[in-house]
């Protein structure tokens, strides 16, 4: 294993679940490995990289403004060249994962897929569907990071695939969670609710102000979404239109969202589809309450169906808007839920999974 060069590739490095677990695993098996690689255009992420890690970035130019798509160009560029001059290498691809595939089966290099969101996502166009079911067929290996994640996999492309978790570091999160904020905006007598997101499309945040729309004389609450993207003026509008400014606030990204959380009373999700989202883990190891949609894939095993949180229609903003209406009816029953979705936690154990990393790469 140690003669080994394993090339750890995602060629645009953003801020996100996939982007946590990356550097998380990249770090834990850079003390595992004698040679490990990490290939990205990011070039400002290099200090959250350990310093074992040979980290190879464009230097050159500021790429941050440049398409996902001149990114991936880019960084199959770089990969290249780095297994033409190491040919013993092992490449964990978890961005670009089509063209990675065929450039590494081109230089006849292994090379595992790490796939982070449900097919229902990326899938419904037939040729992409081909293309995908060639692709996963000729890796060396998949990684799912959910249960519901692999059947999908299987029934859509028919390849068998590893669900390893993703790595909870549930101490971390409940550290970075004491810093000290002022949240003026969070009143006492309300609800509470906040949602941690992207803007963008997937994450479906007119779903979420549709729903509290309709709740703004049923119940005193307050909303907080903590997120950037294309979408962000789209929905500064419809709060501004409908008089939804005392009650919703957008907050840009921010490096540590925790303290936000742990002073919220609920947090939402309203993705239309996921893979495992970390955000729901997250939540739940501060002993939040989570309404999430029942989306492909994730919330719905992360909650055990329902029974650690609840459940609505993804995309259904009136099952959203009951779901919330009826949130307090039962106090008992809500403090039920925390305590049974927090023991459920010791599933994403971040030692474990790490290790299940590990072992799957030593058999490849």
């Amino acid at each position: 294993m140690n003669k080994k060069n394993l090339i750890l590739f995602m060629p645009s490095i953003e801020i996100g679940g996939v982007e946590k677990n990356f550097i998380i695993i990249s770090n834990f098996l850079a003390s595992k490995f004698n040679k490990l690689t990490v290939i990205t255009t990011s070039i400002n992420k290099k200090n959250k990289f350990s310093k074992k890690i040979k980290f190879i970035s464009q230097s050159k130019i500021n790429l941050s403004n440049y398409s996902r798509r001149f990114k991936f160009l880019v960084g199959l560029l770089m990969l290249a060249t780095e297994i033409i001059k190491n040919k013993n290498s092992i490449v964990l691809c978890f961005q670009a994962n089509i063209y990675c595939v065929y450039l590494c089966k081109l230089l006849r290099t292994k090379v595992v897929v790490r796939s982070n969101s449900s097919p229902e996502g990326w899938s419904k166009n037939f040729l992409k569907k081909l293309i995908y079911k060639n692709a996963f067929s000729i890796a060396d290996k998949i990684i799912v990071n959910s249960l519901e994640f692999k059947k999908q996999v299987k029934k859509k492309f028919d390849v068998e695939s590893s669900c390893i978790y993703n790595p909870l570091n549930k101490d971390e999160i409940i550290n970075l969670s004491k810093k000290k904020v002022n949240i003026s905006f969070f009143k006492k007598n309300c609800l509470n609710f906040i949602n941690v997101a992207r803007l963008e499309d997937q994450k479906d945040h007119m779903t979420l102000l549709n729903a509290f729309l309709n709740l703004k004389n049923i119940i005193n609450f307050r909303l907080l979404i903590i997120g950037d993207g294309k979408n962000k003026k789209k929905m500064e509008k419809f709060i501004k239109e409908n008089k939804l400014i005392n009650e919703v606030k957008i907050l840009k990204n921010i490096n540590n969202p925790f303290p936000y959380i742990k002073k919220s009373n609920i947090f939402i999700l309203t993705s239309l589809y996921e893979g495992l989202p970390n955000v729901l883990l997250e939540a739940i190891a501060l002993k939040k309450y989570v309404i999430s949609s029942d989306c492909p894939t994730g919330p719905k095993e992360i909650l055990n169906y329902g029974k650690g949180g609840t459940l609505f229609k993804a995309g259904d903003s009136n099952d959203l808007y009951k779901k919330v209406k009826n949130f307090s009816s039962n106090k008992k029953n809500i403090l039920n839920k925390i305590k049974y979705s927090s023991k459920l936690l010791y599933r994403f154990d971040k030692k474990e999974n790490l290790n299940k990393y590990l072992n799957l790469l030593k058999k490849i």
